[in-house]
């Protein structure tokens, strides 16, 4: 699977009408789609899609043709995502109409074509599932083992200072395995 981490964009043209396609990530997708709909007053139709994975593990799909006609636009437009095996995030496909009708099969072609155009000059990123462990450290040995975290593609997401410091981490099952073998004793790795 893969996901996007920044936005990109793509413009189309087929018979006059201009598809302007957006792809950014799940999180982004409101603001992103209200910017367009701000920035393009006058297109006719703001078509979206987009698959995610929530809490449950378990992935989450929709898509609107947003007037064009029923299974035309957004549908293509995920099949292209999903054929692709992109998760958490989003594409929105701004249609300026240029007066010359394309027909349902000349529509679904043109959104789906779109979606490949700016997925082929996406930078895409391998999804691996994070998890996270909380890590207790004496203070003595604090700065060591923050310098030994900093080496792996571990996040920090909480430090709590109390009698130890106990830290929140969020990484990938391999990560934290490479992590507990340079740990000194009197640390252990427990899951959150």
């Amino acid at each position: 699977m893969f996901y996007i981490q920044k936005e990109f964009s793509n413009t189309l043209e087929i018979k006059k009408s201009k598809f302007i396609t957006h792809i950014c990530p799940y999180s982004n997708f409101k603001e992103t789609m209200e910017l367009l709909k701000k920035n393009h007053p006058k297109a006719r139709h703001f078509v979206y899609a987009y698959r995610y994975k929530n809490e449950f593990d378990q992935i989450v799909e929709n898509s609107s043709d947003d007037g064009e006609p029923k299974g035309t636009s957004g549908k293509p437009a995920l099949s292209v995502l999903n054929g692709a095996d992109i998760i958490n995030s989003a594409v929105i496909i701004v249609r300026y109409f240029g007066g010359i009708r394309l027909g349902t099969g000349g529509l679904v072609r043109a959104y789906s074509e779109a979606v490949n155009l700016v997925l082929n000059c996406s930078t895409l990123n391998e999804y691996v599932k994070l998890t996270r462990k909380s890590l207790e450290v004496e203070y003595t040995l604090f700065s060591k083992v923050e310098y030994i975290i900093s080496q792996y593609n571990i996040t920090i997401k909480e430090k709590i200072f109390d009698k130890n410091v106990k830290l929140i981490l969020e990484a990938s099952s391999g990560e934290f395995e490479k992590l507990n073998k340079e740990l000194f004793r009197g640390c252990n790795l427990i899951d959150d």
